[in-house]
């Protein structure tokens, strides 16, 4: 069964979030998921607050930039969401904006290399384990939380290159995908993930891949849609994104769950006049149409 959630985007101003979270909660959404882009909201403040407020509804943080973060923290944090809430909090985790990371000094010579250390690291405090290690640039010295998660908890990474999907497969319990992927690109990313988890000893079924997809509905909807894949530099593909009622979005979520997505998460655009209106179509006409 395809999990389906919808984004609550940083564009929202913070004092929003509730209402939104509560909308989403009551509607009977499975998953809101939260991002943490410089310079807007925390990922794990709001990821807080968001599961505080509600009951049900499960949280995910994706994606805390590991060049902000000391994996010792991010460990801690985690942790106690997970011990707080369990089952219900998500985590995933990033390179980050290159150009955001230069701007506050945090850009890695690697990406790759940091986020690898990070994964294999944050992955075994997690799981309780006592970490020492001294990599490139993760450094533990005799680590462990003293508040670990009661059992096993996924550690999601968000890839866009090759070397990053294939590293997802590798060191990551799932992927995420960006809303500028297509179900060809979905295919792609699960024979890299494969390769990955081979590699690993791993196996391929285990791994959850996450897709966002940008979508919206109502008044000017094809033209906002339309206006965002532009800025991001995505022109003339009529297989990424989607506007229009919920038959039409449930279509475009059927070809990705079709080419391998576990769970496609709804991006409204970040001009969506109605944040709350919009979970609740995710939830409410949707998901009815979603097997």
């Amino acid at each position: 069964m395809t999990t389906l959630g919808a984004v609550l985007r940083p564009q929202l101003a913070p004092e929003r979030f509730r209402s939104v979270a509560r909308a989403a909660d009551e509607a009977g959404l499975e998953e809101l998921w939260l991002w943490e882009d410089c310079f807007l909201e925390g990922g794990i403040s709001t990821g807080a607050a968001v599961l505080a407020w509600t009951e049900r509804v499960r949280v995910g943080i994706g994606l805390l930039p590991v060049p902000l973060r000391n994996v010792a923290v991010t460990a801690m944090e985690a942790a106690s969401l997970h011990r707080m809430f369990p089952g219900r909090a998500i985590l995933g985790v990033g390179h980050g904006v290159q150009d955001w990371m230069g701007q506050v000094g945090a850009r890695a010579e690697s990406p790759v290399t940091l986020l690898r250390e990070y994964l294999t690291a944050l992955r075994a405090l997690l799981s309780g384990e006592r970490v020492t290690t001294e990599g490139r640039y993760v450094r533990l010295d005799d680590v462990a939380l003293d508040w670990p998660p009661h059992g096993p908890v996924e550690v999601l990474a968000g890839a866009m290159g090759p070397r990053t999907v294939r590293l997802t497969g590798e060191a990551a319990d799932g992927t995420v995908l960006t809303a500028t992927t297509s179900p060809e690109g979905v295919r792609r990313a699960r024979g890299l993930i494969a390769e990955g988890r081979a590699a690993a000893g791993r196996s391929a079924d285990a791994h959850r891949v996450v897709v966002y997809l940008l979508a919206a509905t109502g008044s000017g909807a094809l033209e906002r849609v339309r206006a965002e894949l532009a800025a991001e530099g995505v022109t003339g593909q009529a297989d990424v994104g989607v506007a229009g009622d919920a038959a039409a979005v449930a279509e475009a979520v059927h070809r990705l769950a079709d080419a391998g997505a576990d769970s496609v998460i709804l991006q409204p655009t970040a001009d969506e006049p109605d944040p709350e209106g919009f979970v609740r179509f995710a939830a409410e006409a949707v998901r009815p149409l979603v097997p």
